[in-house]
């Protein structure tokens, strides 16, 4: 089973991989380019496995560019609070 199967373990691995990011010390600008990245990565090499990941596949679609970062930096201010691993300060 896949960490894209279930939106929830989706949610808990990218946090995950936040906190570990943000304490080895990753500036938050090259954490909300890696999302960008991440972002198209999947949008281009991965379906959707969830209603969720449709939605965001969808908007991924018709953004542009500008509109993409925003959804990597949202996604990372969803997750920026979840996961087991870490604390994390809001913004």
């Amino acid at each position: 089973m896949s960490v894209l199967d279930n939106w929830e373990q989706w949610k808990d691995f990218l946090a995950n991989r936040l906190h570990h990011a943000q304490n080895e010390g990753m500036e938050q600008s090259t954490i909300s380019d890696l999302a960008y990245q991440i972002g198209g990565y999947l949008a281009k090499q991965v379906n959707p496995q969830n209603d969720q990941e449709k939605v965001l596949a969808d908007l991924w679609s018709v953004a542009s560019p500008e509109e993409q970062h925003a959804i990597a930096n949202m996604m990372v201010k969803l997750v920026q609070n979840d996961g087991s691993e870490g604390t994390t300060t809001t913004s």
